[in-house]
């Protein structure tokens, strides 16, 4: 049962989350500089992976066989999308702008359960989805009509993320949470490392700021972000926790800012704005119900 006694400890923890998780946009960015794409992201995961087992192990054996395969599935999307966002990264000329359109993943959860699993959509999401659409149009239409293939890769991995949420709550419910990430990120390193070695040339010797970089997202950005995140998830409600963790793309543009010296236009932050106002929306019953909490009505 979660515990609410400590709502500042777990707003805290979570907000942590997100901002390692935001760090670990600029670690991989870094990291690609001396890596290739799938080599970096298989590595990243199947290091984070044997850390996460480390911990997770007795949760691990003592799931079935029916808990399994639903977790190799899901973890099998998840490897999937991280293939199409690790390709954005690798493309992306802007990594504020890639954050907000990965996060469009939440806003076509709706849609997704709509086509492939008949669910009625809530009336809110009509409005949410144009909304976003508008975002990603103003976004990609910075320097005309020019799509990106950045841009691409990130829609791509919304779309996978959109399908794995479908999917999450209807095959692995029993399954605990720090398994199930377990079993996600190691499939990550054991699917992608075999695609590398066919399609990438390796380096033959890295850096040692790129090792770094890399140990920095296997460790932080990957393994404690799942740490802190789940242990900040116990403590509050899943609508609370909904809602903080939406501030991803936020603090994304605001580290690459830092870091890269990146911009915005007035045109591309309009459009960011209006996916941040999608994604409240798509969210607007757990917004409404953090704001009862709040204030106790």
């Amino acid at each position: 049962m979660s515990d609410t006694r400590h709502p500042l400890k777990a707003d805290l923890l979570l907000v942590l989350a997100t901002l390692v998780a935001a760090a670990g946009w600029i670690f991989s960015k870094e990291s690609l500089a001396g890596l290739p794409p799938l080599m970096f992201i298989g590595t990243r995961f199947m290091l984070a992976g044997v850390v996460l087992a480390a911990f997770s192990w007795t949760q691990l054996r003592a799931m079935s066989g029916a808990n399994w395969r639903g977790a190799l599935l899901i973890g099998v999307l998840f490897a999937l999308a991280m293939g199409f966002w690790i390709g954005g990264l690798h493309h992306a000329s802007h990594l504020g702008e890639g954050a907000f359109i990965s996060s469009l993943g939440v806003v076509l959860v709706p849609l997704v359960g709509r086509l492939f699993f008949g669910e009625r959509p809530p009336r809110v999401a009509w409005v949410s989805m144009p909304l976003a659409l508008a975002g990603f149009a103003c976004l990609s239409l910075e320097h005309g009509f020019r799509f990106e293939p950045g841009q691409w890769f990130f829609l791509a991995a919304a779309v996978v993320f959109a399908v794995l949420i479908n999917l999450n709550g209807r095959v692995v419910r029993s399954v605990p949470p720090l398994a199930l990430s377990t079993v996600q990120v190691m499939t990550v390193g054991v699917l992608m490392l075999p695609l590398s070695a066919l399609f990438e040339t390796w380096p033959e010797a890295v850096s040692m700021p790129v090792l770094g970089w890399l140990l920095a997202s296997a460790l932080l950005a990957t393994t404690l972000r799942f740490f802190v995140q789940l242990y900040g998830q116990s403590l509050t409600t899943p609508s609370h926790a909904a809602l903080i963790l939406m501030l991803e793309p936020m603090w994304t543009a605001m580290v690459a800012a830092w870091w890269f010296g990146e911009r915005m236009s007035e045109l591309q932050l309009f459009g960011c704005g209006l996916i941040f106002s999608a994604l409240v929306l798509s969210r607007w019953r757990l917004v409404v119900d953090v704001l009862k909490a709040v204030t106790g009505r």
